[in-house]
Formats: C-alpha cells, sequence, structure tokens
C-alpha cells in the first residue's frame, strides 16, 4: 500500500470527508486520523449528533433557516421586529448576520441568486414566498443582504423592481462589502459597518 493510499472502509472516510466545504484531500485524512485515534471521544459522539440532526433538524417553512423546530426559532420570537425583512441568500448568511448581533427583524432566505449561467432563474429561488410575506405581514422596511457579487447585486436589483409600488423602503448592505464579497465570509464588524451604512434601492 502506498503512503497515500488507505484501506476500504478508511478510504471511504476520508472520500466523504473530502466532498465537505473547505475539506480537500489533506484536510479529509487529517481529520479521519483524528476520528479514527480517538473514536470513543470523537467519532462516537459526531455519528449521535449527526443522526440527530438528520433527525430533528428541518427547514423553517416560514424564513427558509434550518432549526430544530418549525417556525424557527427566530421566527417565533415574539421580540424580533416585524417591520423589517433582512433578504439573504443562503441559511450561512442568515447565521453570519444572526452572529453579529446588529439585525432584530426578520429574515428570508432565498435559497441561491440568480445565474444564467447556472439556469437559476426567479422561479428557482424563494422570491415569491418574500412578496407574499411582505404584502401579508405588514413589513416596512426590507434589507437585502446579498452578496457584493454580479450574481448577487442582479438578485438585489430583480428584487428592488418586484418590490416597487410595495409601498416598502428597500435597502441594501453599504460600505464594508468589498466587492465580490459574501456575507459569510465577513467578520462581524464588517458586517455591522455595512448594515448601519445600508442605502436605498431602486
Amino acid at each position: 500500500m502506498s503512503r497515500n493510499s488507505a484501506p476500504g472502509a478508511i478510504d471511504e472516510l476520508i472520500k466523504r470527508l473530502s466532498r465537505l466545504p473547505g475539506l480537500g484531500p489533506r484536510s479529509a485524512r487529517r481529520a479521519a486520523l483524528a476520528l479514527l485515534k480517538r473514536p470513543d471521544v470523537l467519532m462516537t459522539p459526531l455519528i449521535r449528533t449527526l443522526e440527530n440532526c438528520r433527525e430533528q433538524v428541518r427547514r423553517c417553512s416560514v424564513c427558509g433557516n434550518l432549526d430544530a423546530t418549525d417556525p424557527c426559532s427566530i421566527c417565533a420570537d415574539p421580540g424580533r421586529d416585524t417591520a423589517s425583512l433582512c433578504v439573504v441568500e443562503e441559511v450561512e448568511d442568515l447565521w453570519a448576520v444572526e452572529r453579529a448581533g446588529f439585525f432584530k427583524g426578520r429574515y428570508h432566505v432565498l435559497g441561491g441568486r440568480l445565474s444564467a449561467l447556472d439556469g437559476i432563474g426567479p422561479d428557482e429561488l424563494r422570491i415569491g414566498q418574500m412578496l407574499g410575506r411582505v404584502q401579508d405581514q405588514g413589513i416596512q422596511e426590507v434589507i437585502l443582504g446579498l452578496g457584493a457579487t454580479v450574481e448577487g447585486q442582479t438578485t438585489a436589483h430583480y428584487i428592488a423592481e418586484r418590490l416597487h409600488g410595495l409601498g416598502v423602503q428597500v435597502t441594501g448592505f453599504g460600505r464594508g462589502v468589498p466587492v465580490g464579497g459574501e456575507l459569510n465570509y465577513l467578520d462581524e464588524g464588517t458586517l455591522a459597518a455595512a448594515y448601519r451604512a445600508r442605502r436605498p434601492l431602486g
């Protein structure tokens, strides 16, 4: 056996781990070895946790977040500001904004962004559900917390156009989000600065 190969089950574990975001083959090998060297401390609790998540975690039918309850804990919180809605691309973006602690309203996860190259149009995103929430829930400000990528900004402009005439203020994150930046990669301070500097759109 060569030094880069691994037998059967171990090789399968490495392959599975390498499919996770941020884990290439080398990092996957290190993670696999750590699990195998300490199965009682690392592997068994991880298996139990993964099974619990598979059984208990679901997508919130209101905002699209992931939680053990539906509606999720954010949507069910009576202390949240019901007049403001922060629209983000993915769940990790929601978590990034929530972790920063500056936003106290509600969220809406689109499930991606418009991309002609990838065949993702408005019907593939949760834009219709967002428009329904704006019309039915008394929302006064929609904050488009979308990435400063070409696709993110295209999505923001499309949504701003769809919201035109609905009587809501539409804003987007201002300075602090670098061109090409995605929210889940930014630190809390940068996100907070971008939120405070949000600007009208449309």
